[in-house]
């Protein structure tokens, strides 16, 4: 017997942005609802328990800000942001509240679909009882439990802290993680204006683990906002 389609809830005032979206996700097999205000949204999101919420900010009666704080008070749902707003400080604030990921308009199909992707893996990763164990990023292997790294089969020395950065990014792959967020998990709530400790261990994470650190494939940076871990194709 074959699994239930995902399901996917748009919260979006635009109805042309909302036909673009329904028909690029049920081509992926997501089964499509949709909302156009901040209360229909949040209707929507607890009665149908979707696997994942895209939503604008600007919407008739709210900010998605708001909504996404208020999934995020009983909900661990994927969130992904489409919006106009181009400001780091709009990025960052939305991050901030609980959202996933954050894509600007006018996108392409193939980005928002790819997001969509990485999305969905970690939410099922995450269901993974194995998934806490291990991880595999191209030929980096984690084993978390015996806080080993291997590169190629060699085996790679972190200190404790760039072992903690690298599990943070991990758990979290495919999600955008600000500075802030990034700072409290692993250094503490006291350390979250220090964003130039996070510059220094992401670095020597790509200097140790990305085959060109230069242009990194794995740790990518989001200018301005934080850094977001792909895992490569091939994992």
């Amino acid at each position: 017997m074959s699994e239930p389609a995902p399901t996917v809830l748009l919260v979006e005032d635009d109805r042309n942005i909302r036909r673009f979206l329904r028909a690029s996700l049920e081509a992926e097999g997501w089964r499509v609802f949709e909302a156009e205000t901040v209360k229909e949204g949040l209707a929507d999101a607890a009665a149908r328990k979707p696997d994942l919420v895209i939503a604008d900010l600007g919407l008739p009666d709210g900010d998605g800000v708001e909504l996404i704080r208020a999934l995020r008070l009983g909900s661990h749902v994927p969130v992904i942001v489409l919006s106009a707003r181009s400001e780091e400080r709009d990025k960052v604030r939305a991050l901030d509240a609980g959202a996933d990921d954050y894509i600007e308009k006018p996108f392409g199909a193939s980005e928002l679909l790819a997001r969509v992707r990485a999305n969905r893996r970690r939410q099922q990763s995450l269901r993974d009882p194995d998934a806490g164990t291990r991880a595999t990023l191209g030929d980096v292997e984690v084993d978390f439990a015996a806080h080993r790294v291997t590169k190629g089969g060699r085996e790679v020395h972190l200190t404790p802290i760039e072992f903690k950065l690298l599990s943070v990014l991990v758990a979290n792959a495919g999600r955008v993680l600000t500075h802030r967020q990034l700072l409290r998990e692993v250094w503490g709530p006291s350390r979250v204006e220090h964003s130039h400790y996070l510059r220094v261990f992401m670095g020597t994470l790509r200097h140790k683990l990305e085959d060109d650190p230069a242009q990194p494939q794995i740790f990518l940076t989001e200018t301005g906002v934080g850094y977001r871990l792909v895992l490569p194709a091939s994992a």
